[in-house]
């Protein structure tokens, strides 16, 4: 039967005695879903990447168990995503009872109010739908956070304004975790919670009911909880509570992308690149995505930043996005059609990356900024070696090496910066070893002779300034003009009283 005809509690009897709505409770709904979807093929968690063979498994698996389960990772890994992918596994909707703050099953009440209500107007109770996206209640774990958020507590308004005496049951004031009954309860950042709070959590892990403070009644609620934390904060003493992590059926570790390919899925999906406003569209080159992706990488193997911390997947989603505005800066100032980012917009982008890890004692003595620029470009050399490695840049360096020098910046228009490097021999070639064809456009082909100069740079073949002048390696620094010397007393002999010169 529709649901749109299951309208009162005896339709729903019917319903339920035909078959045609299933009772069960929330472990068992989300495992048979899981079931099915397991079955057909169907993707279990859309847009989580890179987890297929680690994490989602393991997740099934607790699932399938009918466990309820904790997150382990560090920030940035995806762990309340996942969570919230969970309610996919939710049936599109379920029968509870009306206005009813616990979302109510009408055959099986356990609240006073609604027990009353079904006692009085017996099959003619109505009978209200909860779409699935209801189902899901979550709370981001705070040391502020009572048993009264979470549990409930006594209402002395609501006991004055029915004339009910403070012991009544229907004074109740009802916290998330009732509220969420029939659904799921995720708490965010477990080890945050004090520990008492984390004390009245131990009755619904296990006996699956919770007790409400001054009342002796206990609320039988039908709840899958769900929890994530970082792996120290759970293991360390003191942070968490031993009894409730033996309460939690399985223990998840999440992790960061194990490739520069997975990252860049993942990147590419959350990050904003398409810019509406401006009616430019943008083209991000693949080495571009490359370096910005390996920045991370780089990252969190660097000695000097904070390994306990971690280095979000938000570090190049947000660096990308700052690349690409500086790429549309450009754009529109110097009238280019497309937006077309170069690794020079990288270093333009170092507010979104120096506030993405927290360092160790060495790293802050240097910061921040010095940091992230050495990590950029740790990540130029390590892309620019997989596209010019191989190849024979010697036409380049001479030129160089000849003298030659090249002065660009990040607000440099795509036809200047050709015009001024058009004279180097071989440059064009190595930008088409990028992925550049030849006759690509002029902002495509300026990003990738950018590609080329930062590269030699980065891997130490050429050298550069502070203020983008590109070099030889071996140039010899300026002096300050010396003094007119006289032929006489450059033949005096040292000691004499007399300046020597040397050249």
């Amino acid at each position: 039967m529709p649901n749109s005809k299951v309208t009162t509690l005896g339709d729903l009897r019917r319903a339920v005695e035909r078959g045609d709505i299933p009772r069960r409770s929330v472990h068992e709904e989300v495992r048979q879903n899981l079931i099915r979807k397991l079955r057909a093929g169907e993707t279990l968690f859309p847009g989580i990447v890179g987890y297929d063979e680690t994490v989602v498994p393991q997740l099934v698996n607790a699932l399938l168990s009918r466990h309820n389960f904790i997150l382990l990772g560090l920030r940035g890994q995806a762990k309340t995503r996942l969570l919230r992918a969970l309610v996919t596994l939710l049936d599109d909707d379920i029968p509870v009872m009306p206005g009813c703050e616990i979302n109510d099953d009408p055959l099986a009440p356990i609240c006073g109010a609604c027990r009353t209500r079904v006692a009085t107007e017996g099959d003619g109770t109505p009978v209200a739908w909860l779409p699935r996206e209801t189902r899901y209640v979550e709370k981001l774990a705070t040391p502020d956070v009572t048993i009264a958020d979470m549990v409930g507590d006594i209402d002395p308004i609501k006991a004055a304004r029915s004339a009910l005496q403070l012991s009544s049951e229907l004074t109740m004031h009802y916290g998330l975790l009732p509220r969420a009954n029939r659904g799921i309860f995720a708490v965010n950042e477990l080890p945050d919670l004090a520990g008492k709070i984390q004390v009245g959590l131990f009755n619904i892990l296990q006996e699956g009911d919770v007790q409400i403070k001054g009342y002796p009644v206990r609320l039988p609620l039908d709840v899958l909880m769900a929890f994530t934390a970082n792996p120290e904060d759970y293991t360390a003493r003191g942070k968490i509570i031993t009894p409730l992590k033996d309460r939690i059926g399985s223990e998840i570790r999440t992790h960061y992308p194990a490739g520069r390919a997975e990252g860049m899925t993942i990147t590419a999906q959350e990050a904003w690149l398409t810019r509406h406003e401006s009616s430019l569209p943008a083209e991000v080159p693949a080495f571009v995505a490359e370096i910005v992706e390996e920045i991370a990488f780089q990252a969190r193997q660097d000695r000097r930043i904070d390994k306990r911390s971690g280095v979000s997947q938000r570090l190049p989603i947000s660096a990308i996005e700052n690349v690409v505005s500086n790429a549309e800066r450009r754009a529109l100032i110097t009238d280019e059609p497309v937006v077309v980012p170069r690794v020079t917009d990288i270093y333009a982008a170092l507010p979104s990356i120096t506030g993405k890890f927290e360092m160790e004692y060495e790293g802050e003595l240097k910061g921040a900024e010095a940091i992230a620029c050495e990590l950029i470009r740790a990540a130029v050399a390590n892309v620019a070696d997989g596209y010019l490695g191989h190849l024979e840049t010697r036409q380049v360096l001479e030129w160089f090496d000849l003298g030659g020098s090249l002065q660009l910046t990040d607000s440099t228009s795509a036809e200047d910066l050709l015009a001024r490097t058009r004279e180097v021999q071989g440059l064009t070639e190595l930008t088409q070893a990028a992925g550049i064809p030849a006759d690509a456009s002029a902002p495509l082909l300026a990003s990738g002779v950018d590609f080329v100069l930062e590269g030699l740079y980065a891997m130490k073949k050429i050298g550069r300034d502070d203020d983008r002048g590109y070099h030889a390696t071996d140039t010899p620094v300026r002096r300050p003009a010396r003094e007119a010397v006289l032929p006489d007393e450059m033949s005096m002999p040292a000691g004499d009283g007399k300046k020597k010169y040397y050249n």
